[in-house]
């Protein structure tokens, strides 16, 4: 944002300075080199002036010699001409050639402008007698337009001097302004980044910036009080109402143990019965609890080696495998290094796992491997067991569904909220052949 503030401001005020600096040293330029030309043209004049009497009386003029040496200190060329185009006078200028054309016009009484091949303005004007209705001869004036030059270029200097000076100064400006605009913007996502990663407590300066900015951040900090308000109310009640069913439901399961140790089989398989329906409650009670401990954490992502996690905990499901009779597999993929939270991986792990063991039947396979790239890491767990529907799989992650009767349905929901907080991704999908295959994505390790 701060870029395009500065570069639209470049744009504009040098679209300013190109509108205004260029026609004003166009229109200094006109008007130098058209008052260079009038007094040229001025002074070619009065030296016909003063040739008349030398062409036209055959006197010799005093005021035409000291003309003559005044121009030729001043480096200008000039050529007298009778009207039988002989050069009767003149300073010496041995390289003025005179087009006969030009010379023509000026004896028939037209005063001729042009520039020569090297640079200098040249005028032929034409010697009127006395009476003033002869011309006896033509004044030929050629002076150098250096001195011209150099004041144009001096012009345009000091105009792209200027130019490139307010062009500076916007800059200048233009880069306070961005920081000015910018910055508390910058402070505001990276609050909202924060705020969505899981840290309620995040809030936003308000004290900079542009009113509308400041009443932004403002709306922000609102927001974001009420949303932890919110959420930390949810969250306390789950896990006090998880917490508070734990103590009963254990005493309930022990009173159920005595009981049946008393009674005949027909109540016996009844309080078994009940104590199954308890079990599954007490499990989905450690779900909740679970779950609420997930959603509260703002996890400090750090490096881990992925390859190590999977090695361990494969280890530690392989007995529960080989019990019910499921190959479980793992590709050595070599080191992997990902980011995520201290013990996230390990909680993500067993909960995919333990869903492919209670889906995958006797004979079944479920396989983990991993791959990184400079853009993340890839974790895959795939089974060959029965596998989900389209429509199951977009339910997933959701809290509560499952689709194994009796499941909890919070295992697949922890597992997405664990890698999401961690900045990651976990998808469903269909194992080649058959089966169901989650696809983790982690994030890479920071070179910094």
């Amino acid at each position: 944002m701060a870029r395009r503030i500065v570069l639209t401001m470049l744009a504009l005020i040098g679209a300013l300075l190109v509108t205004t600096v260029v026609p004003l040293g166009l229109i200094t330029t006109g008007h130098e080199r058209s008052s260079f030309t009038e007094d040229t043209e001025l002074f070619a004049r009065a030296l016909a002036g003063f040739a008349e009497d030398r062409l036209d009386d055959q006197f010799r003029s005093i005021t035409l010699a000291r003309a003559l040496v005044q121009a030729q200190r001043a480096g200008e060329q000039v050529l007298v001409y009778n009207t039988r185009r002989q050069v009767i006078m003149g300073t010496g200028g041995r390289d003025l050639v005179v087009p006969a054309s030009q010379l023509t016009a000026a004896l028939h009484g037209r005063t001729v402008t042009d520039s020569t091949p090297d640079d200098r303005l040249r005028v032929i004007a034409p010697v009127t007698g006395d009476r003033g209705d002869s011309i006896v001869g033509a004044v030929v004036l050629s002076r150098s337009t250096d001195e011209l030059e150099e004041r144009v270029g001096v012009l345009w200097a000091w105009l792209i001097t200027v130019g490139t000076v307010g062009l500076a100064a916007a800059a200048v400006a233009a880069i306070m302004l961005a920081r000015w605009v910018s910055r508390p913007l910058s402070a505001l996502d990276g609050a909202a980044q924060r705020l969505g990663g899981g840290a309620l407590d995040t809030r936003s300066a308000a004290g900079h910036g542009p009113p509308e900015v400041r009443r932004l951040a403002q709306n922000f900090n609102t927001m974001a009080g009420r949303l932890e308000s919110l959420v930390h109310g949810n969250r306390a009640a789950m896990a006090d109402v998880s917490h508070q069913l734990r103590t009963p439901l254990a005493a309930l399961r022990l009173r159920l143990d005595v009981l049946s140790q008393d009674t005949d089989p027909a109540t016996t398989e009844d309080l078994a019965g009940a104590q199954g329906e308890i079990a599954r409650l007490s499990h989905l009670v450690d779900g909740l609890l679970a779950m609420a401990r997930a959603e509260s954490m703002v996890p400090e992502p750090a490096s881990i080696r992925v390859d190590e996690v999977i090695r361990d905990r494969v280890a530690a499901w392989r007995p529960v495998a080989e019990e019910r009779g499921v190959e479980l597999r793992q590709d050595d993929p070599g080191p992997v290094l990902a980011m995520a939270g201290p013990g996230h991986l390990e909680q993500v792990l067993d909960n995919l796992l333990a869903n492919a063991l209670d889906a995958v039947p006797a004979g079944g396979q479920v396989r983990i491997s991993a791959a990184g790239d400079p853009a993340g890491v890839t974790v895959v767990v795939a089974d060959n067991g029965p596998g989900m529907s389209t429509r199951h799989q977009e339910m997933a992650f959701r809290r509560f569904f499952s689709n194994t009767p009796g499941g909890a349905g919070l295992g697949l929901a922890i597992v997405h909220r664990l890698v999401t907080a961690n900045g990651g991704s976990a998808a469903l999908s269909d194992t080649p052949g058959g089966g169901l295959t989650v696809t983790l994505r982690l994030l890479p390790v920071r070179s910094d």
